[in-house]
């Protein structure tokens, strides 16, 4: 906590930092175990979805 910081602020903050970092997400992820198979359909599955937004912005 930062000096003279809200106890509030210095939630928001480091919420904010295990979200960029991605913490959270990786220990949801290793919750349960996911067969390779699934893992590499999900990884497509986002990859497509980054990959039709790119394209549908890029003539902007």
């Amino acid at each position: 906590m930062k000096k003279g910081e809200s106890l509030e602020k210095a939630l928001r903050r480091l919420k904010k930092k295990i979200d960029r970092e991605g913490t959270l997400r990786e220990v949801r992820n290793h919750r349960y175990f996911e067969k390779p198979s699934e893992k590499r359909r999900r990884k497509m599955k986002v990859a497509r979805f980054s990959a039709m937004l790119s394209a549908r912005y890029a003539d902007l």
